[in-house]
């Protein structure tokens, strides 16, 4: 099983070893090296699972764990260089699904990650309906679109219309066939007002809308989403 873990710990070269070694092994990896940044990067990316060091320069562990458990439940595997008891039972009162003492072997963190990921604590992108496509996240469940991890605002029509295109990437939607995925009474083929759609999701998705490179006009035909950088 793989997925996509966030680490958050100052140890840079630790988070390294680990990146490269979990990448390896058919996972998506990032990094944040503050708690406070691996908070924001928890709320942008929605992981599947966290790696989380105790010892860190601004919150520790502990209150990290706190605020993610205030609302998510994502699985987290805790790390600290302590070897105390107390410590173990500290963070797996306040929720951790698993602690890991320093030095360990990274073969047993992927065990211990896969272990919490077939516990059922996070569900696969295709449960949540969710759809990647590079830097591109379309969260059906959630109704948001990230680019880069930043949330780019869509209305609810412009919101089924990129969906309607996205599930469907690489074929080509007529603009009748569009309308009829939307079912909006909002489009009326005679004012071609779902062109000033596209044009909205354009400006929000595309890195330059001028030249668009994932939603593509085909000349007399309507509109296909560009599958190219398709993943998960």
């Amino acid at each position: 099983m793989s997925g996509r873990v966030l680490i958050i710990d100052d140890d840079e070269r630790l988070a390294a070893m680990l990146r490269s070694y979990l990448e390896g092994r058919g996972y998506s990896v990032e990094h944040s090296a503050d708690g406070a940044a691996g908070l924001a990067r928890l709320r942008a990316s929605r992981p599947d699972a966290v790696v989380l060091d105790v010892m860190l320069p601004d919150l520790d562990g502990f209150e990290v764990l706190r605020r993610i458990r205030a609302g998510s439940q994502v699985p987290v595997v805790m790390l600290t260089a302590r070897g105390e008891d107390t410590d173990r039972i500290v963070g797996l009162e306040l929720g951790a699904d698993d602690y890991l003492p320093k030095p360990f072997n990274p073969r047993e963190l992927v065990a211990r990650l896969a272990a919490v990921l077939r516990r059922g604590g996070a569900a696969p992108a295709e449960a949540r309906q969710l759809l990647r496509f590079g830097p591109l996240e379309i969260d059906r469940d959630e109704r948001v679109v990230r680019l880069a991890g930043e949330l780019r605002p869509l209305t609810g029509h412009q919101f089924e219309l990129l969906w309607a295109l996205a599930e469907s990437a690489g074929r080509v939607l007529s603009r009748n066939q569009l309308m009829e995925r939307v079912r909006g009474d909002e489009f009326d083929p005679l004012d071609r007002s779902i062109d000033v759609h596209i044009s909205r999701i354009r400006a929000a998705i595309e890195e330059d809308p001028q030249h668009p490179t994932r939603i593509v006009t085909v000349r007399g035909a309507g509109y296909v989403f560009a599958a190219s950088e398709r993943r998960g």
